[in-house]
């Protein structure tokens, strides 16, 4: 979460909103954001919110969500999504900025315009 806090001004400029959500407890989620992010943290993810969005619910430690993650554009079509049964695989800030401009390169292409 640290690298999209650091990528914010490269995010904003894409127009792009950064979302975390967390089986955590309220109290942890606000100890998370208080480490300097600036984006929403969510709080309270159940196995429910697991199972609607297709991600995998560990059992372990009480149960917990392990990680989903999304990119969405225009109009909330999932333009990428990653799912994890562990803490390898997320999608770095990095990788989505250059999805993002990638795809915004090809839409201006398409639509006769200069790409930036």
């Amino acid at each position: 979460m640290a690298a999209y806090e650091a990528a914010k001004p490269e995010l904003e400029a894409l127009g792009v909103t950064v979302i975390a959500v967390s089986a955590d407890t309220q109290e942890q989620a606000q100890e998370v954001k208080g480490r300097g992010l600036s984006f929403p943290v969510a709080y309270g993810a159940t196995q429910a919110d697991a199972d609607s969005i297709g991600a995998w619910w560990s059992d372990d430690r009480g149960g917990f969500i392990q990680p989903a993650e999304f990119l969405l554009g225009r109009g909330g079509v999932v333009l990428g999504a990653m799912y994890a049964s562990g803490p390898v695989g997320r999608m770095g800030a990095d990788e989505v900025i250059h999805a993002i401009t990638s795809r915004e390169n090809r839409r201006r292409q398409e639509e006769g315009e200069t790409p930036a």
